[in-house]
């Protein structure tokens, strides 16, 4: 399926090239013609450079005026043989003109070239691949956020459906390198593979990773051992739709109200508590110094649920001894005050990944 969608990509791109060429080129016959008219009259007749451009142009315009000056034999002939040529390369050109209209080829080539500018204006942003049911809710999401991303799909179809919505969207096949860099793959910080196949997801990762080994690769596989493969090809994180949704169903099941609670905070449904993380700033005052000594508590409100240290480790539920240190990731948990105040408290220029309170804003 894969190979059907990129191979209709590529006849597509193709035809156009086609297109193009064969314009360019009626437009080199055209001006080759008026040339060798303009030089056939000033050496068979021995009319002036300007005279025999003016005879060549109303030759091949057709308009009907009379001749410049008298003909030979020789020139009548010459005439003829302008007037067929010119029939022939403007008819030509007519007719590819025409087609490139009733296709589009303009209008396409004016789209094509603002996505580009808005694909390079991209930083910092995300790459969603795919917007099928996984990828809408996906997007749905980060535009809640006000998270910067793109979509790229190789269906028209889901593509419309998306700028329709007001996303930043572009046809391609994200299997594929040179539309990753389309995409700004090099500038991107984080690549979310939702496309049908499992198959689909490894190659787009492997590709991701190739092009940016720093991006962060999210990839969705169906199975356990789609799973293993997804993590060996350089997925950062894998996500089985099937097998996450019969762990929550079970959780639903023996802890309704754990999950409940849960499910408010990550969504939003629950406008009085966030969950949210924070790079500690490298040049943190705090490095050093425990929890209490930094008194993240009493002075933010927050509640620190877990810390994740520079080297994976991660510790949960840190006690008031734990020291802070440096590229520590704080996950907390507060209302959207609260957790602003932490973000002021442990640097000013600590970046939050994600802002669920701002959207109370």
């Amino acid at each position: 399926m894969t190979e059907a969608r990129s191979s209709n990509l590529i006849d597509l791109d193709r035809k156009y090239q086609n297109l193009r060429l064969d314009l360019s080129l009626g437009v080199l016959a055209l001006v080759s013609l008026i040339l060798l008219g303009t030089l056939g009259y000033h050496f068979l007749e021995g009319w002036s450079g300007i005279d025999s451009l003016f005879m060549t142009v109303i030759t091949l315009t057709t308009i009907g005026f009379g001749e410049t000056h008298p003909l030979d034999e020789r020139g009548r002939i010459f005439t003829m043989v302008l007037i067929g040529l010119g029939i022939v390369i403007i008819t030509y050109m007519g007719n590819r003109f025409t087609q490139a209209l009733i296709e589009g080829y303009f209008q396409k080539t004016i789209k094509f070239r603002q996505q580009t500018k808005i694909m390079e204006s991209l930083n910092n942003h995300y790459i969603i691949c795919g917007f099928g049911r996984a990828g809408r809710q996906v997007t749905s999401e980060f535009d809640h956020e006000g998270v910067p991303f793109v979509v790229i799909d190789s269906s028209l179809e889901q593509i419309h459906a998306a700028e329709n919505l007001g996303y930043k969207a572009i046809q391609g096949d994200a299997t594929l390198d040179e539309d990753l860099v389309r995409v700004g793959i090099e500038r991107a910080i984080c690549l979310i593979c939702t496309l049908p196949s499992d198959a689909e997801n490894l190659y787009t990762v492997m590709s991701a990773k190739t092009l940016n080994p720093q991006i962060r690769a999210i990839a969705r596989a169906s199975n356990e051992e789609a799973i293993k493969k997804m993590r060996r090809g350089g997925a950062d994180e894998v996500v089985s739709p099937y097998i996450t949704g019969g762990k929550r169903m079970a959780a639903a099941a023996l802890r309704p109200q754990v999950m409940d609670f849960m499910d408010g905070i990550l969504s939003g449904k629950n406008r009085s508590y966030y969950i949210e993380e924070f790079c500690l700033d490298l040049n943190s005052l705090f490095i050093g110094q425990t929890l209490q000594e930094a008194k993240v508590r009493s002075q933010t409100g927050s509640l620190v649920l877990a810390i994740r240290r520079a080297d994976g480790d991660l510790i949960g539920g840190p006690s008031s001894e734990t020291t802070i240190q440096q590229g520590d990731v704080f996950i907390c948990m507060g209302t959207g005050e609260q957790l602003r105040k932490l973000n002021q408290l442990l640097a000013p220029s600590s970046k939050l990944r994600r802002s669920h309170h701002n959207s109370e804003n």
